[in-house]
């Protein structure tokens, strides 16, 4: 009886595995250019994205949950529809994106479209406690002109600019401690690679949580001078 179950476990591992690398497969991701290749180790050129973001207090896990909530609520209707003829007021669905992005950092009508990614939260420290910033990119078919407007007023919309980014690819889980160890990784090679940091590390999710560990696709970012 065990030998049929553990197959039967295994099985539907590989058959949710096979589901998911499916699914990322046609999720759209922010484009980029590999400038160099290095094994799990990549230099990569981002275009601009736009963001919809938000600021939240609290544990990580915490924050992560409220901030995510926020910005699915804008996403998914909770905005109003620029001007463009009959399509005012109308809901519109679009097609989600990867990877979900959390970003460690030191700085402080409706229209129903779909979820998008990179989401990226970022760490402040204030008086009030750790703060966090949260970020889902945009789909590359909208502009700010064309964006629907938060009605929540705790999301903003904005323009990031284009990057040159250094990525470690990796799978399994994201816990704190094997992040920090491929922080430091990524670091050394960059140091090795005589480039120059100018920002601290992000963390890029590709993944449902529900994806077995070893189908899960991770990255660690940091933003690299440009030549």
């Amino acid at each position: 009886m065990k030998p049929f179950l553990y197959a039967t476990l295994l099985a539907s591992v590989l058959l949710t595995g096979c589901v998911t690398v499916n699914a990322v497969a046609n999720t759209e991701e922010p484009p980029y250019k590999v400038v160099r290749n290095d094994g799990d180790f990549e230099l990569r050129e981002y275009a601009p994205m736009i963001v919809a973001e938000t600021n939240v207090s609290g544990s990580l896990d915490d924050a992560s949950g409220r901030g995510f909530r926020v910005l699915a609520d804008y996403i998914f209707g909770n905005n109003i529809a620029k001007p463009s003829g009959s399509a005012t007021g109308k809901s519109q669905k679009i097609a989600m994106t990867a990877p979900v992005v959390i970003t460690q950092s030191d700085r402080p009508t409706r229209e129903k479209i779909a979820m998008t990614a990179p989401v990226t939260i970022a760490n402040t420290s204030g008086s009030n406690g750790t703060r966090w910033q949260m970020q889902f990119v945009m789909p590359l078919q909208y502009t700010l002109a064309t964006l629907p407007t938060p009605v929540n007023d705790a999301v903003t919309l904005r323009e990031l600019p284009a990057r040159r980014l250094a990525v470690f690819r990796f799978s399994g889980f994201s816990g704190d401690e094997k992040v920090t160890q491929k922080i430091a990784e990524l670091n050394a090679w960059i140091e090795r690679n005589g480039m120059k940091p100018v920002s601290i590390a992000q963390l890029a999710r590709y993944n449902a949580p529900w994806t077995p560990p070893p189908f899960r696709r991770n990255e660690v970012m940091i933003e690299i001078a440009a030549n």
